[in-house]
């Protein structure tokens, strides 16, 4: 029986619960930051003491925070002056910044400062200047500011992450420090739910079925995730609260197969498609299974809801009923139904923008015709564009808290590895390299 429904779901709603099994993702993006962005330059900074040994680690991180937040342009070191400033009374007359602020450097601000010992700690004296400015006390966007933390290369990673999303705050940029990123891993032989931080460290398996999970989801708060898995047999969710993995109670429908779980906005629901004569149907229910009812009541595969997070009333899901699953929206009560595609090749994989402004989703039209590949679309005038080609089988595009990131996976040749770029299409980076990885959802941090 299990066989017979993932065949079948494949042919005709494919990538969605046999995504889990075969899916790999790629790349998902619109143009999100516009105009010509501050250029900011960061200088090396060098530690007293013991904090030396520590450096390396700490301007690496620091220059990849700034540079991958899609919101600065990076002026390359090799511009630099020889004389780097660790200190505002570095700075003395009549030379101040012009060294920054004209060619080569030709920065818009500078991030400077040192590090030193105090205790058992690492400590930071940051600085942000305005290299624009004519003197120190104009110049300073803050005061110098102290970050501590462990006198280790973690702690050196966690000042410099401190430091970074302080800078960014000037920008209205949100760090994503703190977030994480679940996915489906099958490195140690079985289909687990992992974790990462956001920029791929700290890898740790979630769960340990020793069977076939995927399909994770992320409340809104970053507490619990839900998830598909085989381990009692036929298809059935389990939610688990992400510190410990601990288990919680969700009573499951009775069914031969529930699939594409989704936390609502406020917590307090879930989503998700369950087979009910013989068709798979999107249901709700309480986050424990009470109150379950049908959402959909159709002859045709309805899987995948999506709720939008800004809304938390309309919803997101892929339907078969026109013949090729295609993306669809209507109202949480199930009024107000529409289609959203064209109805040409198959669709999947839909997901919101943070702000309900955009969505994301995988489509076998356009470019290389037969493959999935990302496109974007604006949910105001349904104007949607293509973002990925030639980089193999893309899908599960998901987007990270700031908007202007996605996380998705590509299988490029036999494996799929999990990526992640700025809404735009730049900064591809590889996030996982161990086995196949896959299905990634970006979830909010919850420190």
């Amino acid at each position: 029986m299990k066989t017979r429904i993932i065949a079948g779901f494949c042919g005709l709603a494919g990538a969605l619960v046999c995504a889990f099994l075969l899916t790999a993702q790629d790349i998902t993006t619109i143009t999100i930051t516009k105009g010509e962005r501050p250029s900011i330059a960061v200088a090396d900074m060098r530690g007293s003491g013991v904090a030396q040994q520590y450096m390396d680690t700490f301007n690496k991180t620091l220059w990849d925070e700034l540079d991958n937040s899609g919101a600065l342009r990076m002026v390359p070191k090799t511009s630099y002056p020889l004389n780097l400033p660790q200190q505002p009374g570095d700075f003395k007359p009549p030379v101040l910044f012009s060294e920054w602020a004209r060619p080569p450097v030709s920065a818009n601000y500078l991030a400077f400062g040192y590090t030193a010992v105090q205790g058992d700690q690492i400590l930071l004296y940051g600085n942000l200047f305005s290299v624009g400015q004519p003197d120190v006390q104009t110049a300073q966007v803050f005061p110098t500011r102290r970050y501590y933390g462990a006198l280790s290369n973690d702690g050196a990673k966690s000042v410099a992450r401190q430091f970074a999303a302080d800078i960014l705050k000037q920008f209205g940029v949100v760090s994503l420090s703190g977030t994480k990123i679940f996915f489906v891993s099958d490195r140690l032989g079985n289909k687990e739910i992992w974790s990462m931080d956001y920029d791929g460290s700290n890898q740790r398996q979630m769960t340990r079925y020793g069977s076939i999970s995927g399909q994770p989801a992320v409340s809104a708060d970053g507490k619990l995730f839900a998830f598909m898995t085989y381990a009692g047999g036929n298809p059935q969710i389990r939610i688990h609260t992400t510190d410990t993995s601990r288990r919680q109670t969700f009573v499951n429908p009775v069914s031969s197969a529930v699939a594409t779980p989704e936390f609502t906005p406020d917590g307090k629901n879930l989503l998700f498609a369950a087979t009910i004569d013989g068709w798979l149907q999107l249901m709700t229910a309480g986050i424990d299974g009470s109150g379950m009812r049908r959402l959909s009541n159709v002859r045709a595969i309805e899987v995948s809801p999506r709720v939008n997070p800004k809304t938390g009333s309309d919803l997101l899901f892929i339907s078969g009923r026109s013949g090729h699953q295609q993306l669809w929206r209507m109202n949480l009560d199930g009024t107000d139904r529409e289609m959203l595609t064209t109805g040409e090749g198959d669709v999947a994989n839909p997901a919101w923008s943070p702000d309900g402004h955009h969505i994301a989703f995988c489509w076998t039209r356009g470019y290389e015709p037969g493959n999935f590949n990302i496109f974007v679309m604006d949910i105001a005038d349904r104007k949607y564009v293509q973002l990925t080609s030639n980089s193999g089988r893309n899908e599960n595009p998901g987007w990270a808290p700031d908007g202007v990131h996605l996380v998705f996976s590509s299988m490029r040749g036999r494996v799929t590895q999990i990526y992640s770029m700025l809404a735009d299409g730049t900064n591809v980076r590889q996030l996982t390299t161990q086995g196949n990885n896959l299905q990634p959802v970006w979830a909010k941090g919850t420190e």
